[in-house]
């Protein structure tokens, strides 16, 4: 008597889920590697370029008023990922996610490659770099939360967690690869080098992009048939989300604290430190390091998600607040080394949670509102940050950074845990 169909299939994935186990995912799934490395190049090319032009504002090409164009420019840079999120909702829900992935890199390498044609031409206008950080931000827009979305067309329901976590250190690599060169390319190749090593990492990421498969996925069984799809607004959508509207609501405030780094520190080191690119490459390397270790041991922080994400916002004021008080620079890259920890490492948890929580036909327009929520401080924590840089020292706005960060913290603290769901609705592996 033969074996059952079942039986066989049964020993199968057994073998075959034993044998991934022993792989890491990246290594045993190259559609999301693929798509995670091409992740890596383009958050690498935008922040190499917000860094390495923030450092030659503040350097090179304004003598008057630093802070303030510095703080424009951030401003910039940031605006696309609020303004345009109804924009980015629709377009990740109506179009194949590798589409939008594949255009969104493609249209910023060609970006950046325009400007370093101009840039090697000639003398470059201050507004033409603004112009740029504009239209790579506004790519960057569609390419980040189209991926969030795209992670279980990449991998099993299983590796969401995991997926989640490579994914946001990207972030990291990011911060990390694009600080390092950044500020150090514009003082060897100018903004011509720097816009062409970007333009190279974008199309380098269009091809991974569309070099990988990506796969239809069910829709939820839970879901109502007869419900009219692609109709919800980004209002409703968080309006059924209390729990997870007011987390946002939380980060949202600290996001105005905790993002004014990447202008006080071209702020810092010029003033306080007398640095160069160098440093400013050590002290936003410090950052992204942190960060990335925080993106793979987030997940191993324990308590609930609010508890644990108050603790490490109190940790992160602390350690923005320091270099008010000590003007040294292995403490400032050691205080910087712990913040990106922090903000790694809250990252993971919420994201990964939020993934668990969100129906999955809410998704496009979730993600979407979650980087216009999130962003919407960035361009105002920019500006007034830059422009008070320019009438109180670099020293007094890391205290400031400290300071402000107390509340959203407490806050934090005191959310409540959403009244359990019925077992039959419980998602594998929720909030912890």
């Amino acid at each position: 008597m033969t074996a059952s169909p079942m039986a066989e299939t049964t020993k199968t994935e057994t073998e075959t889920g034993a044998g991934s186990r022993r792989a890491p995912l990246i290594l045993r799934n190259r559609a999301f590697a693929a798509v995670w490395l091409g992740q890596v190049l383009t958050q690498a090319a935008v922040r190499m370029f917000q860094v390495g032009v923030c450092w030659w504002i503040v350097a090179h090409a304004v003598d008057d008023a630093r802070g303030l164009a510095s703080g424009l420019f951030m401003a910039a840079c940031t605006l696309p990922a609020v303004a345009l999120a109804p924009v980015v909702a629709a377009a990740v829900a109506r179009f194949a996610h590798r589409s939008v992935l594949r255009t969104a890199a493609a249209l910023a390498g060609g970006t950046a490659g325009a400007l370093a044609l101009w840039a090697y031409g000639g003398d470059l206008p201050l507004a033409t770099v603004y112009a740029a950080g504009l239209a790579l931000a506004t790519c960057q827009a569609f390419f980040d939360p189209c991926l969030t979305t795209s992670v279980p067309e990449l991998v099993d329901d299983a590796d969401i967690e995991t997926a989640t976590g490579f994914e946001l250190s990207t972030q990291s690599l990011a911060g990390l690869g694009g600080a390092l060169l950044g500020a150090l390319t514009v003082d060897r190749a100018g903004v011509a080098g720097l816009a062409a090593g970007c333009a190279a990492a974008y199309l380098g990421a269009a091809l991974l992009v569309a070099s990988a498969r990506f796969r239809t996925v069910a829709p939820d069984a839970g879901a109502d048939a007869s419900a009219p799809s692609g109709r919800r607004t980004l209002r409703r959508i968080l309006g059924e989300l209390p729990y997870v509207r007011r987390i946002l609501i939380c980060f949202t405030a600290a996001n105005l604290f905790t993002t004014a780094v990447f202008v006080v520190i071209p702020l810092y080191t010029r003033s306080v430190l007398a640095g160069g690119g160098g440093t400013v490459a050590l002290l936003e390397a410090s950052l992204g390091t942190g960060a990335l270790v925080g993106a793979f041991t987030g997940s191993r922080v324990p308590g609930r998600p609010t508890v644990a994400g108050a603790y490490c916002l109190g940790l992160m004021a602390l350690a923005l607040a320091l270099p008010g008080l000590v003007a040294h620079r292995p403490v400032i890259a050691g205080c910087l080394a712990v913040a990106g920890w922090c903000a790694g490492a809250v990252s993971v948890r919420f994201v990964a949670l939020f993934q668990r929580l969100v129906p999955a036909a809410d998704k496009p327009g979730f993600f979407a509102v979650m980087q216009a929520v999130l962003g919407a401080s960035l361009p105002v924590a920019s500006l007034v940050f830059g422009f008070a840089g320019d009438f109180l020292s670099p020293r007094t706005l890391c205290l400031v950074q400290g300071v402000g960060l107390v509340p959203a913290a407490c806050a934090l603290a005191l959310l409540r845990s959403p009244a359990p769901a019925p077992a039959a609705a419980e998602p594998a592996g929720g909030e912890r």
